[in-house]
């Protein structure tokens, strides 16, 4: 779920599902030591499907150094931090930003973190429940004040979100018969 999140940025899933299928091929997954040892030249051309190859490859080294660096690679040990303190540590690794790092949180580690992405952005401005200047940290807290504190909840959410962007809310919406839209919540 963490290279994941990583090698998701700025690429669309399918691609990083090729990228995933290569490292697993090479065994690379298997544990964060083998993939460290892997080197980023390797992870480079194991990644390639994933696109920006080389700049997510550092970046997948960078998380494997903190994570040998300060928890001998352990998953488990790193899994033990409080959510805040987590997600300090994670911001704190160069390449992942709040987005990253909140998917990582939710789905890695099932923490109660809402993650914000374009498409939370792009339906609820739309729908008129957010500013479209609104950051990042506002939106994750609208989501957080507004929902019961569940990662299941969270992840499902964000899920739908995700569908529903991608088959109704488009860059250029279809709008007509759209379940979200009705006299209370007009969409602009």
């Amino acid at each position: 779920m963490i290279v994941g999140a990583i090698l998701t940025q700025n690429t669309a899933w399918s691609n990083v599902e090729k990228a995933v299928i290569s490292l697993k091929k090479a065994n690379a997954l298997s544990s964060p030591s083998k993939m460290k040892r892997a080197g980023v030249k390797r992870l480079s051309r194991l990644i390639k499907p994933a696109g920006f190859y080389n700049l997510k490859a550092k970046r997948l080294a960078n998380f494997l150094s903190f994570l040998s660096a300060r928890y001998g690679s352990s998953l488990g040990k790193l899994s033990r931090l409080k959510t805040d303190r987590l997600r300090e540590e994670l911001l704190g690794i160069n390449g992942i930003g709040p987005e990253t790092c909140d998917s990582i949180l939710l789905y890695a580690f099932h923490r109660p973190v809402f993650v914000v992405d374009a498409y939370t952005k792009r339906i609820f401005s739309r729908l008129r429940l957010i500013s479209g200047g609104a950051d990042y940290d506002e939106i994750q807290a609208f989501f957080m004040r507004s929902l019961p504190q569940d990662h299941r909840l969270f992840n499902e959410y964000h899920a739908l979100i995700v569908r529903h962007a991608k088959e109704r809310c488009k860059v250029k919406p279809i709008c007509a018969g759209c379940p979200l839209s009705n006299k209370n919540l007009p969409c602009k």
